[in-house]
């Protein structure tokens, strides 16, 4: 009994120390030599391809002006671009702010759809349109409201799509809007390490786990319908990519700004939703684990141990307690475990004394969302209804 508790225990650390240090200390050294892709079109290329940027919006009257005037401010040639924008029964003033953007900005096509049908369902629909007119190599660049370009985001991730093999290429994300007394600094380092990651999967084989949402774009013959009620279309379109055998990679230089979740709960909803979704995409892609190669290594090392993490934190906390009588090491384990998973009740206390504690912050962080993801898995297990939702509380 005691001799497997040990092999529990540590095999529970092992996954967890893989997944979120090992594993990016591997990627950094498989890197080592590798080169970026450089069959790319050049920025006044002739045969540059058609681009159709595509993105569903609910009430995001705060950031539309914004977001409209970053796309059209692009280096990119006007005459091959195209913007898709489906409002997904906005109830405030973003309609209004579209049509009358639109009226001068000809290359803008907007659709009200006067019911909810989620984002997914509006890429849906938006792309039920825009297929009739799309060549295989053209590419879509999908993208939520709250995303700023920046003048060089949009050919930064195209002039990729010269290389046949390369299906999907990511931005990179940078964030704005933090602040010291809510959970930004955490987000944001969060985001930015999974950039990182995401950035050799590409670079070392192709194989980036799933674009960021945020802004990624996707050569046209990669496209396929997203399932209805689907939460994580941006991870089923990743991982369709990969499954027909092309490459996923990011681009550095294809830089965005997306403002950052403040706010616990806020972001607590959010990770919950996305996991739920996780595991939408898990019940399609499990058979991707099977495979001998880089893909199966990626996946279940980037992502599947972090979606099953909350077990493995919870088998390592009662094998812990089954080894308590074998030595002080077991003790001090113990009670660090139980300190960890006090931090975020820690926290708090501390927050609202005014305390801003940067490692108590960090571990009230990464408990709080691996409570989000066991919330996830139950969302996910009584059946996702809808995939619609308000937008995230953000620092705008």
């Amino acid at each position: 009994m005691v001799t497997l508790a040990a092999i529990l225990f540590w095999l529970c650390v092992a996954l967890m120390f893989h997944s979120y240090v090992l594993y990016s200390m591997l990627l950094k050294l498989f890197s080592f030599g590798k080169k970026e892709n450089d069959v790319v079109y050049a920025a006044f290329d002739n045969d540059l391809p058609m681009v159709y940027v595509i993105f569903s919006v609910f009430n995001e009257q705060k950031v539309i002006q914004e977001k409209l005037e970053s796309i059209i401010n692009t280096a990119y040639p006007v005459n091959k671009l195209r913007v898709y924008i489906g409002s997904d029964n906005s109830t405030d003033n973003t309609n209004d702010i579209i049509d009358a953007f639109a009226a001068k900005h000809p290359q803008i096509r907007f659709y009200k759809f006067i019911e909810r049908n989620g984002k997914s369902g509006v890429i849906n629909k938006l792309m039920s349109e825009l297929s009739k007119t799309l060549d295989p190599d053209d590419v879509l660049i999908f993208t939520d409201a709250n995303v700023m370009f920046s003048p060089s985001t949009i050919f930064e991730m195209v002039k990729h799509f010269k290389h046949k093999s390369i299906g999907q290429v990511a931005a990179n994300i940078l964030n704005r809007g933090v602040t010291a007394d809510g959970i930004s600094v955490q987000e944001k380092a969060y985001i930015q390490g999974e950039n990182q990651v995401k950035y050799l999967e590409g670079l070392n084989w192709g194989t980036m786990m799933g674009a960021f949402g945020a802004c990624y774009a996707l050569r046209a013959d990669c496209w396929t319908n997203i399932p209805v009620n689907y939460l994580m279309e941006d991870f089923y379109l990743s991982m369709n990519v990969l499954k027909k055998g092309e490459k996923a990679i990011s681009e550095l230089k294809a830089v965005c700004y997306e403002d950052v979740s403040t706010e616990v709960g806020e972001e607590f909803k959010r990770k919950s939703r996305i996991q739920a979704g996780n595991f939408q995409n898990l019940a399609v892609y499990w058979k991707l684990l099977f495979g001998f190669n880089a893909v199966a290594f990626c996946f279940l090392s980037h992502k599947v141990i972090r979606w099953f993490g909350p077990l493995f934190i919870g088998l390592a906390w009662l094998a812990n307690l089954l080894l308590l009588a074998q030595g002080k090491f077991y003790i001090f384990s113990f009670i660090v475990q139980n300190l960890l998973l006090l931090s975020p009740v820690l926290d708090a206390v501390f927050k609202k004394a005014g305390v801003h504690l940067i490692g108590l912050r960090f571990a009230s962080y990464f408990y709080t969302m691996n409570l989000a993801l066991v919330n996830g898995f139950i969302m996910y297990v009584k059946g996702i209804k809808t995939n619609a939702w308000d937008p995230t509380k953000r620092t705008v």
